[in-house]
């Protein structure tokens, strides 16, 4: 059974300055690739999410909430993508599929939304160290990051050592309900797990990016969907039940 992803969409404008969402085509192939449905997930506020500062965004109205649920409810799994800027939109989405115990991935912006959850936004930039942005080079893995032994990512790797690529200038502080899991040598947040028996998994890195040629990558996403197939199966056994 082909589970379904529901993955945010993004924003941006084209160079004649039309605001446009996309979806990062590395995404859409690395999910289709593992064996997942990809279900595209749009705003529901009626506001340029360009434009408008996170804190000037307005309150979700109850039927924007709906709507939300309304899409989540239609998925077996969501992967929060990275970007430059998550909402109340992104963070009610993620508030919800947490409280429906539905299997989470998110990279790079993704895992910084889920850092914050619950807390006050803490971002702070890079330290330069350890170089995290790699520019344009999808095809290699910047540096090593250490991994609790204790933890469900320790779990699906096998090490407490890999290499990850790295895209970002801006990382997230440690949470106090996700659990951090996983530090660059410069002790940078690299990996968070939510508690719990649910997948719901932050990394800092692009697994969708290496997942061609790295193998920890690859076992990232493919326990993901694999999760995400459980679901699926669980939900296909409950409506038959009330047949």
């Amino acid at each position: 059974m082909m589970p379904i992803i529901g993955i945010p969409l993004g924003y941006t404008r084209l160079s004649d300055g039309r605001p446009i969402l996309f979806l990062g085509e590395k995404v859409r192939r690395v999910i289709q690739k593992a064996g997942g449905e990809v279900f595209p997930i749009v705003p529901v506020q009626d506001i340029d999410y360009i434009e408008v500062w996170r804190s000037d965004f307005p309150s979700l109205t109850e039927d924007e909430k709906k709507l939300i649920e309304d899409n989540l409810n239609q998925c077996d799994g969501i992967f929060f993508p990275g970007g430059k800027k998550f909402t109340p939109y992104d963070e009610y989405l993620l508030e919800l599929a947490i409280f429906k115990k539905i299997p989470i991935l998110g990279v790079c912006l993704g895992m910084q939304m889920m850092s914050c959850y619950q807390e006050e936004v803490r971002l702070e930039e890079n330290g330069d160290l350890i170089s995290h942005n790699q520019l344009d080079d999808d095809t290699s893995l910047s540096h090593e990051v250490i991994i609790d032994k204790n933890s469900k990512l320790y779990q699906i790797l096998g090490k407490d050592k890999i290499m990850v690529n790295s895209f970002h200038n801006y990382h997230g502080t440690n949470n106090h309900i996700y659990r951090s899991v996983a530090m660059s040598l410069d002790h940078q947040l690299e990996a968070i797990e939510y508690p719990g028996d649910t997948f719901n998994l932050g990394v800092q890195w692009h697994p969708e990016i290496s997942y061609e040629f790295d193998i920890n990558s690859k076992k990232i996403i493919d326990t993901f969907i694999e999760e995400a197939r459980k679901r699926s199966y669980a939900r296909k056994e409950n409506s038959m039940s009330f047949i």
